[in-house]
């Protein structure tokens, strides 16, 4: 599979059948590359909450400006963030390290404690829109996944947060949505599908030195 035709194909879908669900295969591949994304320190301060209850979907939809989308994909994934980012994950993720790698404590340690040291002395604010720059990450290269793997979705920004973090009860959780990616298959008569896709030539769009 060509992966630029694949990148051609692929466009924000509008229309969603309804009837055509993904495979556990690729559902599986899914949720893995969006755990291999790269995440900054690799601490992954995210979370993907994978929705196709279609009753809480249903709830869902207007609070996405009522954005079909939401309903009709196969799955609606939510991109979230962990509310605050705590010195328990910083040492979690490097005993995961210790544990996985076999590294010694010694090594570690310096690196272990410049991050705490560098999250502490940010604000909550700060440190919330540090993991929202790491779930923009994630979203892309989902799409990008996708692409290769001929499955459709849609990245949307237009919804209302508050509202999907109490209807997916996210906050007893400690997350906080930040994106949505319905996923799927298009539908046969989504007229988007058809249109050409228009870039600037790779001339404009890349400066080489």
């Amino acid at each position: 599979m060509n992966t630029i035709e694949q990148l051609k194909w692929r466009y924000a879908t509008k229309k969603f059948n309804a009837n055509k669900k993904l495979s556990t295969s690729k559902l599986e591949v899914l949720k893995q590359a969006f755990n291999l994304t790269a995440t900054s320190f690799g601490l992954q301060t995210l979370k993907l909450v994978v929705v196709q209850n279609k009753v809480l979907r249903s709830q869902l939809v207007e609070h996405a400006y009522n954005q079909k989308q939401v309903l009709d994909a196969s799955h609606l994934f939510v991109i979230c963030i962990q509310k605050d980012i705590k010195e328990e994950d910083v040492v979690s993720y490097y005993n995961n390290i210790k544990q996985i790698r076999k590294t010694s404590e010694d090594i570690l340690k310096p690196y272990r404690d410049d991050l705490i040291k560098m999250m502490k002395s940010k604000s909550l604010k700060e440190r919330q829109q540090w993991s929202v720059k790491q779930a923009y990450i994630a979203l892309g290269n989902l799409m990008t996944v996708c692409a290769i793997e001929g499955v459709d979705a849609c990245p949307m920004e237009g919804f209302v947060p508050k509202a999907y973090d109490e209807i997916l009860k996210l906050d007893s959780l400690g997350l906080k949505s930040v994106l949505l990616l319905p996923v799927g298959y298009r539908a046969d008569d989504d007229t988007f599908s058809s249109f050409k896709k228009v870039r600037k030539p790779i001339r404009e769009a890349v400066i080489e030195l």
